[in-house]
């Protein structure tokens, strides 16, 4: 990717072809895709005539992860034996389709996405990837040994839908989404624990697929635990009623096991929801689109059903007031 076609704030890349010529936009593209990912052939369906091309990817790295925004026009991406002899950096990628419709096809198989569902690649064997019509797709890179599930594993796995609308899918589909919200928002922070948490959740969805859940060992079986917890509390944090000791029960554990998980990175499940819960609210008081929104009712948003709890656990968290936050954030005297 060009400095001419892209723009770089804190490692997050972005790169939007409406700007661009007509018959630049379809190469700008093919560049950014080769650049953020490994290198493929791409070929849109309307070559002989790329003025109607459009397409767009937002992309940040995460430690020895990279996630990415891709989408555009119809267009069929392959990666060759050849391209694979030019550059194997032996990583994973995992596509959820966010709109549209596509197939991935590779060891065989083909795998029919729809928007929600997702499904895993390796990039170490040619693979195929076809969008009939517009789409957008979220798509994370990483190391293979970065999921702690062996390759053998992952290559019965390549190219098989994982459904966005049942089970552990569900909950990686959704939280999956909304990292590409956020990336596409703006740089996403923490990337390091992001990252953790992206590769935790991951595993628990191949665990829950290939029933080995009950052969892993007990560090990992603890850490898929750990991210399928986290997730269940992101999709909850707007209850005010959502406890402790509920959350155990709903995954089938006791509380005292439970704190064990978080005490193993010196945290506790109430503060780590606090923490959750503070951070969407802070994220709230700095977005434009809910400046007309009562403080209290941003902190209701996110479960906060006492006006001065939030504003208490806010001012403790950050040092100031909600309100001072975001007249702040604004640019408010």
């Amino acid at each position: 990717m060009t400095p001419d076609h892209a723009a770089v704030v804190e490692h997050r890349s972005v790169l939007d072809c409406a700007p661009l010529a007509p018959r630049e936009r379809f190469d700008a593209w093919r560049d950014a895709v080769n650049h953020s990912f490994v290198p493929l052939t791409a070929d849109h369906p309307g070559h002989r005539d790329r003025d109607g091309f459009m397409g767009a990817l937002v992309s940040q790295p995460l430690g020895r992860t990279s996630v990415s925004t891709v989408s555009g026009s119809p267009v069929h991406v392959s990666r060759s034996s050849r391209e694979i002899a030019q550059s194997d950096p032996g990583h994973i990628k995992l596509g959820l389709q966010l709109n549209g419709y596509s197939v991935i096809a590779q060891d065989g198989r083909d795998a029919a996405l729809a928007p929600g569902d997702f499904a895993l690649y390796d990039t170490t064997r040619p693979y195929t990837l076809d969008f009939d019509g517009t789409y957008r797709m979220f798509v994370v890179m990483f190391p293979v040994e970065a999921l702690r599930v062996d390759r053998r594993t992952l290559s019965e796995l390549t190219a098989l839908r994982f459904s966005g609308r049942q089970g552990i899918g569900a909950i990686a589909s959704s939280f999956l989404a909304a990292i590409s919200r956020q990336l596409d928002d703006g740089a996403l922070g923490g990337a390091l624990p992001l990252a953790d948490a992206v590769l935790d959740m991951l595993s628990a969805t191949i665990a829950e697929r290939t029933e080995t859940m009950g052969a892993l060992d007990e560090d990992t079986h603890r850490r898929m635990l750990r991210a399928r917890v986290e997730a269940y509390i992101r999709m909850h944090l707007s209850d005010p009623d959502l406890t402790v000791a509920g959350i155990a029960d709903t995954h089938h554990v006791s509380v005292r096991y439970l704190q064990k998980l978080f005490e193993e990175r010196h945290e506790t499940v109430s503060g780590w929801i606090r923490s959750c819960r503070l951070e969407e609210s802070r994220r709230d008081l700095t977005s434009p689109f809910a400046s007309g929104t009562a403080i209290a009712a941003v902190g209701a948003r996110w479960g906060f059903a006492d006006a001065g709890a939030f504003a208490r656990a806010f001012r403790k968290q950050y040092g100031t007031t909600p309100s001072e936050y975001r007249a702040s954030a604004h640019g408010i005297d």
